[in-house]
């Protein structure tokens, strides 16, 4: 079958998945994977490109167990990945509070949250997992807060109507990080793990057919050098910055992934994009990134606007019977915690009806009054002080005194390599970790789970999946004479040979800009038929017109950082085009995929279980992508038309 755009191959199929009962999967896939004995796993080695919790986590995890680790970041410090970012907490299923959870609710939720679109075997693991993940982190020493009593404190979250997010204030991301940090350094010290900051992953290195290294470049001083070993772990995050205004750090890229992908490893739904309700409105055109405020403020601010169109007075003066609470009015189960995508979606409707507040009129208030009253400021301010401290600094604005002003922004990615139940690529030795995958979120990530997913591959599943293919090795000895590793190479400094000689006239940054206003306005909260196939075509052309006129100052052999970004964007350019097929092509509504002419009489998502119950991992073509379906099947979790009201 083909289209316009695409053509479809044949099924893939995840078959590594245990069969049998659903809470046993997980063992008895443990049990059934080959192992490596101790004095042989000195005799391996593995790269790990990443230290977020995922990378940091997995190379630490790999490196106590003795193999011979290389781990790759391109940040000054390791504890500089992206995962310190993360503020609200990291879910588990632990139930602390006897609110009914459990493992089962935990899956419920998740499978539920991402809409149906992820596998229950992958899901059921996740919940499992999570309870060891907290025991694990505690031992380390991250300062969770705490209870009167003592023991670990909980809060709600987007998507539950329990308390299973466990949390360290406003900093859960960064203590965590801290925490895996703190065991990467051990086997630093250990000499099983060799940590390389300031490298950039350029290319997969890929030898009859196995993935066997890869191309790095020192940022600092431009040096090109090949890293072989036995297998390959990515877990280099999400690449929500092709939108360029994003809440990622404006560092985070697709390109390790992107590489992996124009070398045959399989993509996954990337038309899945997570847009966050609770972001600090864009300012202006100077902005080159977003802020995120932490959804953990959803449990005790309410979220309103001006029942009166263009009302600017200012919100204390506004009363509360001119007040729309939308989200308590259309969704009172769940209010204010409805998920993400709900609540985002919720939010630009008030807007685009003319109630949005600040400047545009694209904005919403979040208001803490009546927690201020009910608790107190004190109690407030200890569990978001940061938060609101970090508010003032941008805006300028006291939110103890005047409702926060937020709107939706893009910032987690569903949608990554495509990866079996161990974590493996459709490339042998190629693994794939966090956020970098695409495995356990469907439509829509729950909010608190990122933190729970890097930590459960990077400690528990990918140590206990990997031993099962390092179990053939040690392979073949490999140096860089090798052809396929000289032909990696050449790919490398061909690539950056194009750049610094191209002698545009235009600025790397300027086309990022533009492809991120692209993906905004046709492939961000809502999409149509029209809107995409346009963004398609204009992309096309920005693509073309970036390789005739872009322009990259400096050399090769110094700190260029303009070097690093046309990289960077060259692969968002084909990643952008990728995501608007893959959207245009799924013509239901689901999660953070919102087809405008997929939706119920009331606008929320229709999804179309009988068409499109399947992930999407495409194959990368040189003249069309080709479309590979995994079927989804579901025993424990009924698909259902999703419903917080």
């Amino acid at each position: 079958m083909s289209t316009d755009f695409y053509r479809e191959g044949e099924p893939v199929a995840d078959a590594k998945a245990p069969a049998g009962p659903i809470s046993e999967r997980w063992e008895k896939r443990r049990f059934s994977g080959r192992l490596v004995n101790p004095a042989n796993r000195r005799k391996l080695r593995v790269i790990v490109v990443g230290t977020g919790l995922a990378g940091a986590s997995a190379a630490a995890t790999l490196g106590e167990l003795g193999y011979r680790v290389a781990n790759y970041c391109f940040q000054d410090s390791s504890r500089r990945a992206h995962s310190i970012a993360a503020q609200g907490g990291i879910n588990a299923a632990k139930n602390y509070r006897n609110d009914g959870d459990s493992v089962h609710r935990l899956f419920y939720d998740t499978v539920k949250g991402g809409d149906f679109r992820s596998r229950e075997s992958n899901v059921h693991r996740l919940a499992e997992v999570s309870t060891e993940i907290i025991d694990q982190c505690v031992a380390q020493g991250v300062p969770f807060a705490r209870e009167y009593g003592g023991l670990l404190d909980n809060r709600s979250f987007g998507g539950a109507q329990v308390s299973r997010t466990f949390y360290a204030r406003g900093q859960t991301g960064q203590q965590l990080l801290l925490g895996a940090y703190q065991a990467l350094q051990r086997q630093v010290a250990a000499g099983t793990v060799d940590l390389h900051t300031r490298h950039e992953m350029l290319e997969l290195v890929i030898v009859e057919g196995k993935a066997r290294g890869i191309v790095v470049r020192d940022l600092v001083t431009g040096e090109i050098s090949t890293e072989l070993a036995d297998a390959v772990v990515l877990a280099t995050g999400g690449y929500g910055n092709v939108y360029f205004l994003s809440t990622n750090a404006m560092g985070c890229n697709v390109t390790a992934g992107w590489r992996a992908h124009r070398k045959g490893a399989y993509f996954a739904n990337p038309c899945y994009t997570q847009i966050h309700p609770t972001c600090i409105p864009q300012s202006g055109e100077h902005q080159s990134k977003l802020t995120l405020m932490s959804e953990s403020l959803r449990n005790d601010g309410r979220v309103w606007v001006p029942k009166q169109k263009g009302d600017d007075r200012h919100p204390a003066d506004i009363p509360e019977d001119e007040r729309d609470y939308y989200l308590e009015r259309r969704y009172p189960a769940f209010g204010n915690l409805v998920p993400r995508d709900i609540a985002s979606r919720a939010a630009k409707v008030v807007c685009d009806e003319g109630h949005g507040v600040g400047p545009g009129g694209l904005g919403v208030y979040l208001d803490f009054a009546a927690a201020i009253e009910r608790l107190g400021k004190k109690a407030v301010e200890a569990k978001y002080g940061n938060l609101f401290d970090m508010y003032e600094r941008i805006t300028g604005e006291n939110p103890y005194e005047r409702p926060m002003r937020i709107y939706p922004a893009v910032h987690y990615t569903m949608g990554g390599l495509w990866v079996d139940y161990d974590l493996s690529s459709n490339i042998p030795g190629l693994f794939v970790a966090g956020e970098a995958n695409f495995s356990d979120h469907g439509a829509n990530r729950l909010g608190a789970s990122a933190l729970m997913q890097g930590l459960s591959d990077g400690y528990f599943v990918l140590p206990n999946t990997i031993s099962d293919y390092l179990a053939d090795g040690p392979f073949d000895a490999l140096d860089e004479t090798h052809e396929d590793v000289v032909a990696a190479r050449k790919a490398v400094d061909d690539r950056i040979g194009f750049f610094l000689n191209n002698d545009g006239d235009r600025t790397v940054d300027s086309f990022h800009r533009e492809l991120g206003k692209i993906m905004w306005e046709y492939c961000g909260m809502e999409r149509t038929d029209e809107g995409l196939r346009k963004a398609i075509g204009l992309i096309r052309g920005l693509k073309d017109e970036f390789y005739r006129r872009v322009k990259v100052t400096g050399k090769n052999e110094q700190l260029n950082q303009e070097l690093e970004k046309a990289g960077r964007v060259a692969d968002f350019l084909e990643l952008g085009e990728l995501m608007c097929i893959d959207a245009l092509h799924r013509t239901e509504s689901c999660g953070g995929h919102f087809r405008a002419e997929s939706q119920t009489e009331d606008g929320e998502a229709k999804r179309d279980d009988e068409h499109f119950s399947y992930v999407a991992a495409w194959e990368f073509g040189e003249d069309a992508p080709v479309l590979h379906k995994e079927a989804l099947e579901f025993e424990y979790v009924k698909p259902t038309q999703r419903s917080y009201k």
